[in-house]
């Protein structure tokens, strides 16, 4: 099984929906394909935040007991207030799932490849702070994480541990951004946690640096010895320009 076989197959496997076989084939694949392995851990993130408890909303008894009165009147069938009401509530489970997947996935036209760059690192970032999703090595060690991404990546990101200037590496792991596998560089600053992505610059590359503010979160764009990094976290701009300021230095 290659990539295009793999990728339509992910969220049916993610939801457990695929046979054995196909299931195996994939499982096989993956293992060799840190591109696909990374859009599957994307869709496990994005069902477990789906999952909690803080996107539901119970309608107060008030108001349901006032639907089944208004659906209980306008029929004598007995029950059939009951399932008209029934029949409201899946539309309207529907109708939000479908506004919370079309906030997710779905962007203005014209919008711009920085813009969409710039809010997949957000996105990014934000997923890493899931519990379990931070890193896939945690170490701080800069001689453990730098090895594990040999043969997972077609280049080398540079690793090294800034505990010395108050930027502790945390860890290591592969996400995915502009259309490609990258790596991700964990970094703390006291209670605040830094994404660092990294992957090769374009031809176009000119050492170019930019600065902005997404959803709260400061983002810091770099293209440093034929690399791209991508500074993302809620640390003040001043601090997350002095780790800017080190990596790939």
């Amino acid at each position: 099984m290659n990539c295009p076989e793999g990728r339509p197959l992910l969220h049916a496997f993610a939801d457990g929906e695929l046979d054995a076989a196909r299931s195996v084939e994939l499982e096989t694949h993956l293992k060799s394909c840190p591109a696909c392995a990374a859009q599957l851990k994307s869709l496990h993130a994005l069902k477990s935040a789906l999952g909690q408890p803080a996107l539901r909303h119970t309608a107060p008894a008030s108001f349901r007991n006032e639907l089944r009165r208004q659906f209980g009147a306008q029929t004598e069938e007995p029950g059939a207030g009951f399932l008209q009401s029934l029949r409201f509530w899946k539309s309207l489970t529907f109708g939000a799932t479908a506004v919370a997947l079309a906030i997710l996935f779905l962007r203005p036209p014209g919008t711009s490849p920085t813009d969409r760059l710039m809010d997949e690192a957000v996105a990014g970032h934000v997923r890493s702070l899931m519990p379990g999703h931070l890193t896939d090595v945690a170490s701080s060690d800069q001689h453990t994480v730098k090895p594990w991404f040999n043969g997972k990546l077609d280049f080398a990101p540079d690793v090294r541990d800034f505990a010395g200037q108050g930027f502790p590496l945390v860890g290591g792991r592969l996400d995915y951004l502009d259309g490609r596998t990258v790596a991700a560089l964990v970094y703390r600053r006291n209670q605040h946690l830094i994404n660092v992505f990294v992957w090769p610059a374009g031809k176009e590359a000119s050492g170019k640096s930019s600065m902005e503010k997404r959803r709260g979160y400061s983002i810091i764009n770099r293209e440093i010895g034929g690399l791209h990094y991508s500074l993302v976290s809620d640390l003040n701009e001043k601090e997350l320009t002095e780790l800017a300021d080190l990596v790939g230095r």
